[in-house]
């Protein structure tokens, strides 16, 4: 069961597990309710992304059955994930190569998140990540719509100034937007769905940065 405790206006719980897959469906799912019930929905995605990322290194790289813990905490603009596992073997982002299985995760996990490392302690160790929440949420999702749109070739030339850059830019996002579309129905997604849910995203964060 999930343990509610609240620190100096910090949200900490506490879910012990056993690494094993069926429990990876469990523990997003655990972890989107939290979030909810704290009032941060808008970091469910990032945060069950990394739930599984770190749950499912556990079970490749520590042991399928191994007893280890996650823990969620928030406080202010961001949102901090752990696994607890009882191995000494720390992850390196460096040292991971491109065919490795647990370097991708962990290049995943740099990408999406403000922050990741790794505690080792007495029973073993914790790979931690933080998620922006917030305005430095808002500056992040800003700052990699803006690198895709740099490198988006549609839109022609979005490095121009005034308004022939505002409408490359503009003109760059409708083919984006459309091209993700297509990919998602190609996907056997409901690009209705994921456009509502990009909209509640957008909605829940702006009022944030409000």
């Amino acid at each position: 069961m999930l343990g509610d405790k609240v620190r100096d206006h910090r949200h900490r719980s506490v879910l012990p597990f056993t690494a094993v897959p069926a429990e990876v469906r469990l523990l997003r799912h655990v972890t989107a309710g939290q979030l909810v019930r704290w009032g941060v929905p808008q970091a469910a995605d990032e945060a069950e992304l990394v739930v599984t990322e770190l749950v499912t290194n556990v079970i490749k790289h520590v042991g399928e059955g191994t007893s280890a813990t996650l823990v969620l905490e928030w406080g202010g603009e961001r949102l901090r994930v752990e696994v607890h596992d009882k191995s000494h073997a720390v992850p390196s982002l460096s040292a991971a190569g491109c065919d490795d299985e647990c370097g991708r995760g962990l290049h995943l996990l740099a990408a999406v998140t403000a922050d990741w490392g790794t505690v080792l302690t007495a029973a073993g160790k914790s790979v931690w990540c933080e998620i922006a929440l917030g305005p430095e949420q808002v500056c992040r999702r800003m700052e990699r719509a803006a690198a895709a749109l740099q490198s988006y070739g549609p839109g022609g030339d979005v490095t121009q100034e005034g308004r022939l850059r505002d409408a490359a830019l503009k003109e760059s996002a409708v083919q984006l937007i459309a091209d993700l579309l297509h990919w998602t129905a190609a996907c056997g997604l409901d690009p209705d769905d994921v456009l509502d849910r990009a909209q509640m995203h957008y909605e829940a964060e702006a009022g944030v940065a409000a």
